[in-house]
């Protein structure tokens, strides 16, 4: 019931139930204009509290009291002439007596109103509770309040289909752990040292995650989540079924601390985050996997402003990776913020040279018309020690050899597409690399990333929003001359990334029936991001790849969804090299 139709029920209801003055019948009277009595009535017949025959009875029955009234005072008047110059001036007419209504609409006025009242009570009660915690959780210690557990399942149907013309492409990354690219591609490898490029494939995975978020005090937090992994591979928590009954590898995935720096208005101005948490940058998958996890040490300030103003104040962000390949950032409307972290990358022993990652970003988050949600980011990721060197050849008097020095360049992990340099070839040959072939690879370009992210959301047809996403990256990084000094390679500059992409649908997928639509074009040169952190879907991961992505989240039940996507992608420069995947997802989560 509306605030409107209580008090309108509260007017009359209060007058039905009104003590009697001594002077007036013993049935209950009510006095008010004519015109306002007869409105009530109507204005409860329209919004369905009263039935239009009992609204015509109440209306009816208090004219024939009022012409009663008027006749009695009429009398009166006659036979006691007014003494009172204010009673002279008053106007008979004006208002009516209402001595009777019925009984039925009575109790039924009545039973509606404590019905609607105590609903609402009994609403505004249960919110309580459960923000307060009511009940059993008081009995507990209290360390089991401030533990919060979560967990979420996906299981993947994935089919790949290659273009038939597709070239031969090598494995690099397998070539880096044999040893050579002979070794990879001899028959004893069955063939391991090439990507697949021909054959369709069907595969059925899952991935399984549950973790613990625990208050410990009021600004320090901590966290840890186990994942299903293959423990090789950062941007993938997926396990392929069919293993021959093998058990799945289960690994810890986020272990972090935090603190919160929150002052006495509640204000959150800064977050520290140490250990192997969630990414802190607004970022689209371009950049980063959505399942990528960061080690380090990152810090989070915000500036907040018109935090008073209702829609500022009102506003319930979803979660900021709603949209599946977006990361919105943790910060809420209206806020000015600022990200920096340092991540190690790669521990090398014997060596001071270890492979880092420096971040940092500035953004903006505004509600610039009603609840149209502007965020826009810029960021730089400048990566240090990530480059390949050749190793150096050592001139004896008897011999020309070469070292080991320089091995610790070659990448821990890749995907596909980096340019890629010889550390050890024909004309470099360790000892103990008896082809006479390339050994080992690294990347040929140093990176220095930058990358500026923009989405607007559009909540005109609420609760359908509509996302508009662009990203753009360039590697400032890329230095042709030294490639060819170094390594005599003549590898022109590929180095820019972008992406469009537009979401039309429910903000956040939770409920059943909830839904979203999304349509993404994506085009990734070669050396534009780092490979080994973008998406490990779009091309089956890697960069030197443009394509589109189409897909639709439709919502199961509670907490349980769909999640379908199509990719048809090709290479830019090159080889061809054409993939199309579907992939359908059944997601659940607590």
């Amino acid at each position: 019931m509306t605030t409107a139709n209580k008090f309108l029920l509260g007017v009359l209801t209060s007058a039905l139930a009104a003590p009697l003055p001594a002077a007036e019948q013993p049935d209950e009277i009510l006095k008010v204009k004519k015109s306002t009595f007869v409105n009530l009535v109507d204005l409860l017949v329209q919004r369905g509290v009263l039935k239009q025959h009992e609204g015509k009875g109440l209306v009816k029955a208090a004219e024939d009291e009022a012409a009663e009234v008027e006749s009695a005072q009429k009398i009166s008047k006659d036979d006691h002439p007014k003494a009172s110059g204010d009673d002279a001036g008053s106007k008979p007419g004006k208002s009516m007596h209402v001595s009777y209504v019925p009984e039925i609409v009575k109790k039924e006025i009545r039973e509606q109103v404590r019905a609607e009242l105590r609903a609402d009570v009994a609403k505004d009660v249960q919110a309580k509770a459960k923000e307060e915690k009511w009940g059993i959780p008081a009995a507990l210690p209290d360390w089991v309040g401030r533990i919060q557990p979560y967990f979420d399942m996906r299981l993947r149907l994935a089919d790949e289909f290659y273009d038939a013309n597709n070239a031969q492409a090598y494995d690099w990354a397998y070539i880096n752990e044999v040893g050579s690219l002979h070794a990879a591609t001899a028959v004893k490898h069955a063939g391991r040292g090439y990507l697949n490029t021909r054959t369709d494939r069907l595969r059925l995975r899952e991935r399984f995650r549950v973790g613990f978020d625990a208050q410990i005090t009021d600004h320090i937090k901590g966290g840890f989540r186990f994942a299903t992994s293959n423990m090789y591979n950062p941007v993938s928590n997926d396990q392929t079924l069919g293993n021959t009954g093998q058990s799945y590898q289960f690994a810890i995935d986020r272990s972090f601390l935090q603190y919160d720096f929150v002052d006495g208005k509640g204000r959150d101005w800064f977050s520290v985050y140490g250990g192997r948490f969630a990414n802190p940058f607004v970022s689209t998958d371009v950049v980063y996997d959505p399942d990528l996890s960061f080690e380090g040490l990152a810090s989070t300030f915000r500036w907040r402003f018109n935090q008073s103003v209702p829609a500022v104040k009102n506003y319930k962000a979803s979660s900021p990776t709603a949209r599946f390949g977006i990361n919105q950032g943790t910060q809420t409307p209206d806020t000015l913020f600022a990200t920096l972290g340092v991540f190690p990358i790669e521990e090398v022993n014997f060596s001071s040279s270890d492979k880092w990652m420096f971040g940092g970003q500035l953004g903006g988050d505004w509600l610039v018309f009603d609840d149209q949600r502007l965020t826009v980011a810029a960021s730089y990721y400048d990566f240090h020690n990530i480059r390949a060197r050749r190793n150096p050849i050592v001139i004896t008097p008897n011999s020309l050899t070469t070292t080991h020095a320089y091995d610790w360049t070659a990448p821990q992990f890749i995907q596909k597409g980096n340019s890629l340099v010889a550390i050890n070839d024909t004309g470099n040959q360790p000892v103990d690399c008896p082809d006479a072939d390339v050994c080992r690879v690294g990347l040929a370009s140093d990176f220095s990333v930058f990358n500026v992210t923009a989405t607007y959301d559009y909540a005109g047809f609420a609760p359908t929003h509509m996302l508009f996403t662009a990203d753009f990256a360039k590697n400032l990084g890329f230095n042709q001359q030294r490639i060819a000094r170094e390594f005599h390679d003549n590898i022109t500059p590929k180095t820019n990334a972008f992406q469009f992409r537009v979401d039309v649908g429910h903000p956040e997928v939770r409920h059943f029936n909830d839904w979203n639509l999304y349509l993404a074009y994506r085009y990734m040169e070669r050396d534009a991001v780092l490979d080994a952190f973008t998406d490990s879907v779009f091309h089956q991961g890697g960069t030197n790849a443009k394509g589109w992505v189409a897909g639709v989240q439709y919502g199961l039940a509670r907490n349980t969804w769909l999640n379908l996507r199509w990719f048809s992608t090709g290479t830019i420069t090159g080889p061809r090299y054409d993939i199309d995947t579907v992939n359908l997802d059944l997601n659940a989560r607590f």
